[in-house]
């Protein structure tokens, strides 16, 4: 009588996992605001080197003034002449700008003049996000398998509302940094462990389906809402107390959720484990004997018992480095962890400068979770692990790249429609990316190691997401870059999945050395949909000669 199956009977796909995955589906909100605050607070407007001689004018006015200058944005002005001609000035540099701010929307760049020679700062205190991102997945990593889920979501999720709230209040760029790296502690793990929580109370059956659609419309509604919440408050610093403060609601939690049931086995708090499930079966409705339960407990006893008798697991997560094969299959993802984190991230920043509203292509591009969790949900057991992973990275990255050259010969204003079509394609190539590679690599890693080898690869890619910033301000210099950059490690990413085993319809592995022969007398460019042709046609074949004989 293990877990599955007293779930069955407590219900599995009931009113008490409806609740779960409505509060999953808040996560995702919270989560897709939390996330992208950083950019919608620091988005740059036009602007323009100020000059009294210019204050009453449009800013199509300005603008005509600047244009034909190496650096318009920048350049100090010493006069003008006949009120046509600018004058540049030889010494000094510009301490004051016209901003054309967006519906009135003032950014902590525009407010705090973080441009120009000043811009870098900007990337800097950012950085610290995921720097704080790296901290936090191990201490919340380390206090949920400690303490809990539940309390683990809770501090969290309260973490990065105090940062953000902090954040709002800053005027510099040491505040700045050490707001921004609290934030970033909660960054993706309150969304992680709320995911494994749900995953454990959802039916085998109907997990992907579920939380692939929580997640694609949940997540996509906070990031289509959220420019328009920060253009109707006006200020980066109303819009992070705005967003900060539905994390009180996470308090209400424990009210309504159980604890993972699985971990409090773990434990060998059976009592509680139990109460647990009641609790399930109570809301679901269900009537569940008593004897049930203690079955229940009597079999996690004994199978702790046996499992200390043979003290079977011996594995480690440096073990896997320790042969060949196991070894190749680590650092590629690894490798993969940095480039996808890296992709999704700056396709998902890289909105300013393209012609459009940074606000609206932000918000209209993000429509691509919808389809980009569709894809997952179709064509995943389709084409196979190894094909959704290693065709979305190809193609995300030929999107970007084809995106990257328009941005280089196209005049950005004729052709904002095109450019902003073409992001969108590029975000939809990231997200479905990201999403397949979250259950490639879980798949991968065998179950000894796999909590520890997910969490690993999983931090080594926020990690190196502190670069992210400064990718993103190489566009200051040749506004292709970034989408150059995301191109090329995204095309280098799906050659890596080439040399990774598929995992879709196998018997995973359950240890290092049964890891170590995974996929063992597989070629490098076996997908199941191509084995599936290629049999269909053989027994096709072989019937079509039997008829004829």
């Amino acid at each position: 009588m293990d877990f599955e199956r007293v779930l069955e009977k407590c219900g599995n796909f009931g009113r008490y996992q409806i609740i779960l995955l409505l509060i999953f589906g808040y996560t995702n909100m919270m989560s897709s605001m939390h996330y992208f605050s950083q950019t919608l607070i620091s988005f740059t407007p036009n602007h323009w080197c100020y000059h009294e001689k210019l204050a009453n004018l449009s800013y199509e006015h300005i603008n005509l003034f600047y244009k034909n200058l190496n650096n318009p944005k920048c350049t100090l002005l010493d006069d003008i002449v006949n009120d046509t001609n600018p004058v540049v000035a030889k010494v000094g540099e510009c301490n004051e700008w016209f901003y054309e701010r967006e519906q009135g929307y003032e950014s902590i760049t525009s407010e705090l003049n973080w441009v120009c020679d000043r811009a870098y700062q900007s990337a800097v205190g950012k950085s610290f996000f995921y720097v704080g991102s790296v901290v936090g997945t191990i201490l919340f990593g380390i206090l949920a398998d400690k303490y809990g889920r539940v309390p683990a979501i809770i501090l969290t999720t309260l973490s990065g509302g105090l940062g953000d709230f902090m954040t709002a209040f800053v005027n510099d760029l040491p505040a700045f940094i050490v707001a921004r790296f609290i934030s970033g502690l909660s960054n993706d793990t309150f969304f992680m462990l709320m995911f494994i929580l749900v995953f454990e109370y959802l039916k085998p059956e109907k997990r992907t389906f579920g939380l692939n659609i929580i997640t694609a419309t949940f997540y996509c509604a906070g990031l289509m809402l959220s420019p328009w919440f920060a253009i109707w408050v006006g200020s980066w610093r109303k819009y992070l107390i705005l967003v900060s403060t539905p994390v009180l609601l996470v308090l209400v939690y424990p009210l309504v959720v159980c604890e993972s049931a699985r971990w409090l086995l773990t434990q060998q708090n059976y009592s509680k484990a139990v109460e647990c499930l009641k609790y399930v079966a109570k809301i679901n409705k269900r009537k569940v004997d008593e004897s049930v339960f203690d079955e229940f407990v009597e079999f996690y006893k004994q199978k702790l018992i046996e499992e200390q008798k043979l003290d079977a697991n011996k594995d480690t997560f440096l073990g896997m480095f320790s042969s060949p094969r196991l070894r190749k299959f680590t650092i590629i993802l690894l490798v993969k962890s940095v480039i996808i984190t890296m992709a999704y991230d700056i396709a998902s920043r890289n909105m300013e400068g393209l012609g459009s509203s940074p606000f609206a292509l932000f918000s209209y591009s993000s429509i691509c979770y919808i389809p980009g969790g569709l894809t997952i949900i179709l064509f995943q057991n389709v084409i196979g692990r190894k094909g959704m992973a290693c065709s979305s990275l190809f193609v995300g990255g030929l999107l970007t790249a084809v995106t990257g050259f328009l941005i280089a010969v196209l005049d950005r204003q004729t052709y904002a429609l095109l450019l902003a079509i073409m992001v969108a394609l590029g975000r939809y190539g990231a997200i479905v990316a990201y999403d397949a590679e979250a259950q490639y690599a879980t798949e991968i890693i065998p179950t000894s190691v796999r909590g520890r080898g997910v969490s690993n690869i999983h931090v080594v890619g926020y990690a190196c997401s502190f670069l992210n910033a400064y990718v993103i301000y190489l566009g200051n210099f040749y506004k292709p870059l970034p989408s150059l950059f995301i191109s090329f490690i995204m095309l280098v990413g799906a050659g890596l999945c080439l040399a990774l085993p598929e995992t879709h319809g196998k018997k995973l592995p359950e240890s290092l050395s049964e890891g170590e022969v995974f996929g063992l007398n597989e070629d490098w460019y076996y997908f199941p949909c191509f084995e599936r042709k290629r049999r269909n046609s053989k027994i096709s074949g072989n019937v079509g000669n039997e008829s004829k004989t």
